[in-house]
């Protein structure tokens, strides 16, 4: 199954609302599709976790550099306001 199916067309195309209880039934769905949904259907979601995960972290990285530089900034700010605070008392 690929990644763009979604879950209610998986669903649908198992049966699974309109399976009978009786596991005689040759209708009902087969252990072995629903666990290779499950499965895919884990795939899919790791996949996507793993994709965000990545994008949150690669944001907070760049957030961190951008703090960094503006605290460098404030920084410079400050000690030169000093040094002219300084310059200016003597």
């Amino acid at each position: 199954m690929s990644d763009t199916t979604s879950l209610s067309s998986q669903v649908k195309k198992l049966n699974l609302a309109d399976a009978p209880a009786t596991p005689s039934s040759s209708s009902s769905t087969q252990p072995s599709e629903l666990v290779a949904v499950v499965d895919d259907l884990l795939n899919q979601l790791t996949t996507k976790f793993n994709t965000v995960s990545a994008d949150i972290l690669a944001k907070m990285d760049s957030m961190s550099q951008r703090l960094d530089a503006l605290e460098s900034q404030i920084q410079a700010g400050n000690a030169a306001a000093a040094a002219e605070t300084d310059n200016e008392d003597k």
